[in-house]
């Protein structure tokens, strides 16, 4: 089977679907592999070193005509699907909830699309789960921007010139990447405080070393394992429960998302402009209308000596890191689906049920 790494050409991104190291261990299964030119020089890994392991370098017009198989991290676009011929294997991050053009656009060609977003959240697809293992780095970036960000430093610290208190640190969302954040701000000596309206989280949290701020969340629940929408009710219980929190913290950072949905409104333009001067919010949820009423995507917005930074944040600012976890969780994907190199399509499997967005044209998921 003919296995094709396209270049990303999404702004901004710098990761790569596939390092030379998982690359190999594909080629030790039998599986031939073709990178386009460059595809990983953003992640530091040259032509050279996808070569070294046996992997065809060719430019892209080659890789569609060639590979069976095809992978990106983001989802594909226009210019990509001209190049795509029935038959061929999709797999990317679609987003096909809130995409629906594209998920048409690809039926229309005749090809298959596997959604890596779309991966159930069930103990054994803990290996192939990207949004777990890009969030895990996009948690710990925040806290490092955060600190770069700031006037003040993380941690207490007793000098002959006086004593400095420790920064303040609010978390919304105790997912994976608001896990990472809370442990990476403890390392450097913050005192840190999250809430979540998955209850189950607070120990979690707590294990931490974070104050949880409870918030009665009777009538709420999950979804798969993800945040579902919270109802008005809720998101005001949550305002009137986090603020004392939210007008002392050094350091906000938001991580809610809501698979398929506009992202949560979590702090309003109002509770921004009773902050502290010199806060700054880190609002990971931006790419999906932000949880911070205020929060612009890519961009830094100052209110009232408050900086509100919108970012998705950053599997792409430590690409070397973040291509490397992608393709473990792509190998281990291929690993489920294929057997004797080819597609075993058990639709009877919950993994490949719910991630097999199109079959040869037919749209199966919406």
């Amino acid at each position: 089977m003919k296995i094709g790494i396209l270049k990303e050409t999404q702004k901004g991104e710098r990761r790569v679907s596939i390092s030379p190291n998982i690359a190999k261990q594909l080629i030790a299964k039998g599986f031939e592999i073709f990178v386009e030119e460059d595809a990983g020089l953003k992640s530091s890994y040259k032509n050279s070193d996808y070569a070294d392991v046996g992997v065809q370098v060719e430019k892209r017009g080659v890789l569609y005509k060639e590979a069976q198989v095809l992978l990106k991290i983001n989802p594909f676009d226009e210019d990509d699907l001209k190049l795509v011929d029935k038959g061929q294997i999709l797999i990317s991050q679609l987003y096909h909830k809130s995409n629906a053009e594209l998920i048409q656009a690809i039926a229309a060609k005749g090809a298959t699309a596997f959604s890596l977003d779309a991966m159930p959240r069930i103990s054994r697809a803990q290996d192939m789960d990207v949004l777990s293992s890009q969030n895990n780095l996009a948690g710990y970036k925040a806290v490092i921007l955060g600190a770069y960000e700031m006037t003040k430093i993380f941690p207490l610290m007793m000098t002959a010139a006086g004593t400095i208190t420790p920064s303040k640190v609010l978390i919304y969302g105790v997912g994976v990447a608001g896990l990472q954040a809370i442990a990476t701000a403890k390392r450097l000596g913050a005192v840190v405080e999250a809430t979540d309206i998955r209850t189950e989280t607070k120990e979690q949290a707590q294990s931490l070393g974070a104050k949880f701020i409870s918030v009665d969340n009777e009538g709420e629940a999950s979804e798969g394992g993800y945040a579902k929408e919270a109802s008005d009710e809720y998101k005001r219980k949550q305002k009137e429960a986090v603020d004392k929190s939210l007008f002392q913290a050094d350091l906000v950072i938001t991580t809610a998302n809501v698979p398929g949905r506009k992202a949560p409104v979590l702090i309003t333009e109002e509770q921004v402009l009773q902050m502290k001067n010199g806060a700054v919010i880190i609002d990971l949820a931006a790419a999906q209308g932000g949880n911070c009423e205020v929060s612009k995507m890519n961009e830094t917005v100052i209110l009232n000596g408050v900086k509100v930074i919108g970012t998705t944040i950053a599997p792409e600012s430590v690409s070397t890191n973040a291509s490397e976890l992608f393709a473990k969780n792509i190998y281990n994907f291929l690993m489920h689906l294929i057997k004797d190199n080819a597609f075993k399509w058990d639709l009877e499997e919950e993994i490949t049920n719910e991630t097999l967005i199109v079959k040869e044209g037919e749209i199966r998921q919406k």
